[in-house]
This record gives structure tokens, sequence and C-alpha cells, in this order.
């Protein structure tokens, strides 16, 4: 039986490990289109360790909102709330000037929501840098798209499992990574990828991954989007379809590096397609 002073003791032992802080960020950007019909930014709030710049945007490009994470990273427990609003024919565009790091966890899910709607004759591109999951890393990330009857989006997300420069694999963690897509209401595309257990043998398995290193998607929905199908699928080297009015390219291979090449080289040749600079903002390029 352990006596008194010992239980004192252990107590005080276990009061005295600290907690560990938890990242609460939070973004809310709003645009609007004013008289001259020039989008404006229209809201702002954000709160560390998420921080929004809005740097000079290209002659001819639309806003540019920059989303960066000042903790250098999401861990374990972090959470993330991302919102984002185009009024009637407001123009943005949202990007991240780096890679998001998924660092390993002691246990507790790192936590992304985004939340995107965008109002009649809108036009935005959601298009961040890569998410690199360390191994142990366990994220549970969550990107809701709600559309007017004539708004257009363009976005992407790419996902690399390991640290691949320092020959890392991601072999255990977790991975929900969900999309839903609904335009005035109703639901166009949703889609879901989960990895758990032995995530390793997952990603090695011929028949799922086959030694993947990274998955990328780029996406489009507008009133225009069955029409670039042809385009998307020799971007995207046939790896293209449309689903419920919504084009989706998908890549995966072995050379995360390649696979980013790929995901700009569709991003950009959409964007020609649809009237905009064949070129991505700047950010990617930092």
């Amino acid at each position: 039986m352990i006596g008194v002073s010992t239980q004192q003791a252990v107590r005080a032992a276990t009061s005295s490990i600290p907690a560990f802080e938890r990242g609460r960020g939070a973004a809310e950007i709003g645009f609007a289109c004013d008289p001259g019909g020039a989008t404006v930014l229209a809201h702002l709030y954000q709160q560390a360790p998420c921080r929004v710049l809005f740097p000079r945007p290209e002659p001819g490009e639309p806003l540019v909102a920059a989303l960066l994470t000042t903790s250098g990273g999401l861990a374990g427990g972090d959470t993330m709330r991302i919102e984002v609003v185009l009024q009637h024919r407001a123009a943005a565009t949202i990007a991240t000037p780096a890679a998001e790091k998924i660092y390993r966890s002691l246990g507790p899910d790192t936590c992304v929501s985004i939340a995107l709607r965008l109002a009649d004759e809108a036009w935005g591109e959601w298009l961040p840098q890569e998410t690199i999951l360390f191994d142990g890393a366990r994220l549970r990330r969550r990107l809701t798209l709600d559309l007017a009857r004539a708004s257009r989006l363009l976005a992407c997300e790419m996902l690399i499992f390991g640290r691949s420069a320092r020959g890392e694999r991601l072999t255990y963690g977790r991975l929900l990574d969900t999309w839903s897509v609904r335009r005035e209401g109703r639901l166009l595309w949703a889609d879901a990828l989960l990895l758990d257990g032995d995530i390793g043998a997952r990603l090695d398995d011929p028949h799922a991954f086959a030694g993947a290193a990274a998955l990328a998607t780029a996406f489009y929905a507008g009133p225009d989007a069955a029409a670039l199908l042809p385009e998307a699928r020799a971007l995207a080297d046939g790896a293209a379809s449309l689903v419920g009015g919504v084009l989706l390219a998908r890549f995966l291979g072995a050379d995360a590096a390649a696979v980013r090449s790929a995901l700009v080289r569709c991003l950009v040749g959409l964007r020609r397609a649809l009237g905009r600079n064949a070129r991505l903002p700047r950010l990617w390029s930092l």
C-alpha cells in the first residue's frame, strides 16, 4: 500500500507536468464587388496561428489572400478554421506561400475545417500548396464548397506522405480528408480518403497507392465545366472526369516533385482555357 506521503509526492509530480499548448487558429475572409466592379475586402478576422496577408496581384489578376501558419506547422490537438465568402460578382484567389506541415502527433488529431461560399457570378480560386504529413501525423480535414447558380471555382489540394526529401515515409498515424461540393444546396460531389492502421502497407499495395509518395487533386466547377473536359484529359494524361458537373483531375506518383509539376501544369492549362493568366500566383514560386 502506498503511504500518504508517497501519494502526495505522486500527485505533486503529476500536477507539475505542463499541459501541451494547442493552436486554435481561425481566418474569416469576405470579398465584395464595389459599384465600379472592383473586388474589395469586406470582412477580415484572424486568430493566431492563422495570418492573412494580401500581396499585390499581377496585372489583370483578382485579389490574392495569402494564408500563413505563424507556428510553422500544425501539431496533434491543433485546430484550424478557414471561412471564405465571395459576394455577387466578386473575384479572389486564396493561396499559401509554402507547404503546410502536419507534425507527428502524440495522440490527438489535427483538425482543419475549410468552407468556401460563392455567390452568383463570383469567381474563386482555392490554391494552397502541398500538405506534408510527417510520419505519425493525424490529420482530420474537411473542405466544404457551397456554390451559387453561375459561380465558378478552381481548386486544388495535394498531400505528401512523409518528408520525402529526408527519405521519410508515412507508415502510421491517421488521415481523414473529405470534400463536399454543393450548388444551390444540391450535392454535386462528395469524396473521402481514409488512411489508418498500417498506412505503409496501404501505400505499398499495388492495388491501392502502388508506392505513391504524393496525391493531388485539381477541381473546377462552373457552367462551362463539361466543355473543358477534353482539355483537362489532355493536361492530366487522361486522368480527368466529369462528375455532377464537376471537373476532376487526379495525380498520383512515387515522386512528390513530379506530382506537384503535373498539378501545376494542369492548373495553368485550365486557367488558360478559362481566359486567365497562364501562370499560378507568385506565391507558388517563392
